[in-house]
């Protein structure tokens, strides 16, 4: 008879000959290279369109199929997770010390990770602006006012996040430029402090609290964030207002050299990062609020951007990283005014 079954092997042999078949004609879709950046808190729209402009333009020049995760988070909670074994091909953070940390934790990130890419390895920067209810009912206008009896300011936690870590040294170089010694300035941090209810984990969250819980006076935030609540709440409920002064943020990227060198993705990885720098990228960059380093994208985007006096944490601090040491790390500056605060509080 010519419909008897034919045995098990023969069935498997003929489906490997036809897979291999398939596959040498190119008939089998091809598996995507992935990649995965770990951000920090409010990067998330902004890299939902980077992402796909980048496969776009990476498919075009080589012909490659690229998939982009996220990861999002505050800032050093991410760094730290990428130091515990979270898989990131690249990290884009909003501070050095971040990064820093993985050239620490046995070489993640290169040494020379600064000098990889132009401005120091930041191909955009921000700053900390202030958030407010709509009509701006407790006449919040300078940074002098978030320490005032009776105003409840919003702010994420500087341990965990760059987002409330660029806030607390925004306020010091403020008392300083004001002409405040270190003693002033510190009694300045410790007031502003002492008018914080809550301590959320990352920007995004103090967002959350601030304008989805009902929390707070203010909400200082980087100057995208309270852009992109404006335009996605509506005017209606807040206003920006911008401070006389205020820190410049710089928003640094590298490579994680020993995960690519694992996965073999070094090339996308370095070729993602660039196209930061490329003029679509400035472009998109600008469209989401951040401030680009592109002075014909900035200019062209200057209307969103308004001039303000801006120091850097160099100026006030020497290095973020003696910022750390000296404010941020355990038993420093920072964690002596949380304490004495909630001394006198009890």
């Amino acid at each position: 008879m010519h419909n008897e079954s034919k045995p098990v092997w023969w069935r498997t042999a003929f489906l490997i000959a036809l897979g291999l078949t398939l596959a040498g004609s190119g008939m089998l879709a091809q598996a995507a290279t992935t990649l995965l950046n770990v951000s920090y808190d409010v990067t998330r729209e902004l890299y939902k369109e980077i992402n796909p402009a980048f496969i776009k333009s990476w498919e075009t020049k080589t012909g490659e199929k690229l998939a982009i995760n996220q990861s999002h988070g505050g800032s050093s909670k991410q760094a730290t997770s990428v130091a515990g074994g979270l898989e990131a091909d690249v990290v884009t953070m909003n501070q050095s010390t971040d990064i820093d940390l993985l050239v620490g934790q046995g070489g993640l990130v290169a040494a020379d990770w600064e000098k990889r890419f132009p401005f120091g390895a930041a191909p955009y920067t921000s700053t900390s602006v202030f958030l407010v209810r709509k009509g701006n009912p407790k006449a919040i206008r300078d940074w002098g006012d978030l320490a005032r009896p009776g105003v409840a300011v919003i702010v994420p936690n500087p341990k965990t996040s760059g987002n409330g870590r660029y806030t607390y040294l925004a306020a010091w170089g403020y008392a300083v430029h004001k002409g405040g010694n270190e003693g002033q300035a510190r009694d300045f941090v410790k007031r502003l402090f002492a008018n914080v209810p809550v301590l959320d984990g990352g920007g995004r969250g103090a967002t959350t609290t601030f304008t989805q819980r009902g929390i707070g006076d203010v909400l200082v935030t980087f100057e995208n964030e309270a852009a992109l609540i404006d335009k996605e709440v509506g005017g209606d409920k807040f206003d920006i207002v911008y401070p006389s002064a205020s820190i410049l943020a710089e928003a640094p990227v590298a490579v994680v050299d020993k995960v690519v060198a694992r996965k073999g993705t070094r090339k996308q990885a370095q070729a993602y990062l660039e196209f930061l720098y490329s003029a679509e990228g400035q472009d998109i960059i600008a469209r989401h609020h951040f401030r680009p380093r592109n002075e014909a994208v900035l200019k062209k985007y200057a209307r969103d951007f308004p001039s303000l006096k801006l120091f850097t944490v160099e100026s006030v601090f020497g290095s973020l990283a003696k910022a750390q040491k000296v404010h941020f790390d355990d038993n420093a500056i920072y964690d002596q005014i949380v304490i004495a605060n909630y001394r006198e509080r009890k």
